[in-house]
């Protein structure tokens, strides 16, 4: 075999390893990264169908920001403005929603199950078909809920009154 044909090769190599190696690392991307915007003003903000697990928006102004169908499952909203924020359909599983305002939040048909809301507010919130399995609530924030409640969650398939205990 002459040079040149080993030259042809070489490069022929170089380039086919080349093609690999970026193939293999563009398909390896990790499945949520876990943000920080603490303390950041993000009014009106969209963060709709987004996995933020684990992300913290510790005392972030989130008025009217929309977090509609987005995974939400440990996040910490501590202390956060979410009022009229749209949390539609939204997995908030152990969030941690203490001290958080959700006044006029919409809340229809999200999956609140085991998060900590003690000192949360929900005024004027929408909880039609919302999951409060295993919430921390206070008594006089659930009393309100329960004046709220009606529907079933379409995912977990629990009536919204009955995971709030309402009598």
């Amino acid at each position: 075999m002459n040079t040149k044909h080993r030259n042809w090769i070489s490069i022929l190599s170089l380039l086919l390893w080349a093609i690999i190696s970026t193939t293999a690392l563009a398909s390896f991307v990790p499945t949520a990264v876990a943000l920080e915007y603490n303390k950041e003003i993000l009014i009106s903000a969209d963060f709709s169908g987004r996995d933020l697990t684990d992300s913290s928006f510790t005392k972030a102004n989130l008025r009217y920001s929309n977090f509609s169908h987005s995974n939400l499952r440990g996040v910490s909203f501590f202390a956060a403005n979410l009022e009229s924020a749209n949390l539609q359909g939204a997995n908030l599983t152990n969030t941690t929603l203490d001290s958080a305002r959700l006044i006029k939040a919409d809340l229809t048909n999200a999956i609140l199950e085991g998060a900590f809301a003690a000192n949360a507010r929900f005024d004027g919130a929408i909880i039609d078909g919302a999951d409060f399995t295993d919430v921390l609530l206070r008594r006089d924030e659930q009393k309100k809920l329960c004046k709220l409640a009606k529907g079933t969650n379409p995912v977990t398939k629990r009536d919204t009154r009955d995971s709030l205990y309402c009598s």
